[in-house]
């Protein structure tokens, strides 16, 4: 293929109508197909549909420590749902702290309680003298800055590169202003990018120097058990930041975050906090206001079907066998559409759930209007931003794992059209 760049004008212009007829074409179909978000499969949320069944009678729902689970009380959760969130959270059991069904809902209640509470007895954050700030590693996960949105801490873009977030730029930012208070980071297959921390990332995140004494690093595991190539896993494996934070003398810095909500039923799931002792001491106390326990049944429904981490890896191992295909064909039919053209970039990632993808400065939002006028939605443009603004305007995250193969290929077929076609309109410009 000729570079978009490199035609000369009359090629440029037979390419433009040839690709704005086979768009016109794709419209004419009728598609209505939708990768907006990374939400499993029919078929991966079978795999779990056993576990609904897994208690039927009186005596099935009893802890391993005799606690009735129908009733109130345990307000850090089960033994066993403890045992299997430290899976998750690489860290102990007794450092875990089981919540409900959701680790966005945790996210969002630790920086209220951050806000209204501090940290260990630092002031709290909402009674600074200034605006609290984040950093927030771009391309990054919405939701993350949905949240800071809405409490209304300002957010700092950092570049999120292959080791992790740029390193020499969170240090001097962290150094210099108090009023930086925290990071986000999605350390496994980070979300879009599908990127994996590396150890030195992580022993320096731990060890900074930070002019904010309370400042705290939010941990978010969502993709820690979600590869894609089963014999490749080991070579994803993540520095602990709770050990890391030990060894630098900042043993409070992190809170950890993990879910099931992608390994059995999204909004059915467990959620569950990891952090040092006087973190989780102020947490519970905290908490003892707001909950008496949340679900034992979802817990221990989760810890029986899921007991060890043999299990959870086998059972992560047939969720891959599902979603593998779909990624290898994203692959594909990128690196056949549009290698060669030098319009766009893009991420092959060994796990998680989306592929990053890069195109001309000016065009993501244009090429996301094309999709949807062509009866394929997409995430939005700018949404792996903070406030949606991406300032080059060219990163669309593609969530490949939802759609049957069929359909997957449609809607990539009919985005690498719509690719081409924003970039050649740029072009023309």
């Amino acid at each position: 293929m000729v570079a978009y760049g490199k035609m000369s004008a009359e090629e440029s212009r037979e390419e433009l109508h040839r690709v704005q007829a086979q768009y016109a074409a794709i419209q004419a179909r009728g598609l209505s197909l939708n990768m907006a978000r990374g939400k499993p499969a029919a078929a991966q949320l079978d795999l779990s549909t056993p576990m609904l069944t897994l208690l039927q009678a009186r005596e099935d729902c009893f802890s391993e420590d005799g606690t009735d689970c129908r009733n109130y009380g345990v307000i850090d959760g089960i033994p066993e749902a403890k045992r299997l969130m430290a899976y998750l959270l690489d860290d102990d059991p007794e450092n875990v702290f089981v919540f409900g069904n959701a680790s966005l809902t945790i996210m969002h209640d630790a920086i209220a309680r951050c806000l209204d509470f501090g940290c260990l007895g630092s002031t709290p954050w909402a009674a600074l003298d200034g605006p609290v700030r984040f950093l927030c590693p771009v391309p990054g996960y919405d939701r993350h800055f949905a949240i800071l949105e809405q409490f209304g801490i300002q957010m700092t873009p950092v570049p999120l590169t292959d080791s992790g977030p740029d390193m020499d730029e969170v240090e001097a930012l962290v150094d210099a202003d108090a009023h930086i208070k925290g990071i986000w980071c999605v350390p496994k297959y980070s979300n879009p990018s599908g990127i994996t921390y590396t150890d030195e990332t992580v022993r320096r995140l731990a060890r900074m120097e930070c002019a904010a004494e309370d400042f705290r690093i939010f941990w978010d595991n969502a993709y820690c058990v979600h590869h894609l190539y089963a014999e490749k896993e080991r070579q994803d494996r993540v520095l602990d930041i709770g050990i890391a934070c030990v060894e630098a003398g900042n043993p409070d810095r992190y809170l950890k975050f993990a879910s099931t909500s992608k390994i059995t039923f999204p909004g059915a799931g467990v959620a569950a906090l990891a952090a040092s002792p006087a973190n989780l001491t102020e947490a519970k106390r905290l908490c003892n206001a707001q909950m008496i326990g949340h679900d034992k049944l979802n817990q221990l429904r989760h810890a029986r079907f899921l007991p060890t981490a043999e299990a959870l890896a086998a059972h992560m191992d047939a969720q891959a066998d599902i979603i593998r295909p779909k990624f290898q064909l994203v692959q594909r039919i990128l690196d056949e559409e549009l290698s060669g053209l030098e319009i766009a970039t893009w991420t092959d990632p060994r796990g998680g759930y989306f592929v990053s993808f890069d195109g001309l400065p000016g065009t993501a939002a244009r090429t996301v209007e094309l999709a949807k006028a062509a009866g394929v939605i997409l995430t939005d443009a700018g949404a792996t931003w903070p406030y949606g603004q991406d300032p080059q305007d060219a990163n669309i995250r593609i969530a490949p794992t939802m759609p049957p193969l069929e359909e997957l290929e449609q809607a990539m077929m009919a985005f690498c059209c719509c690719a081409k076609l924003a970039a050649l309109e740029a072009l023309e410009a």
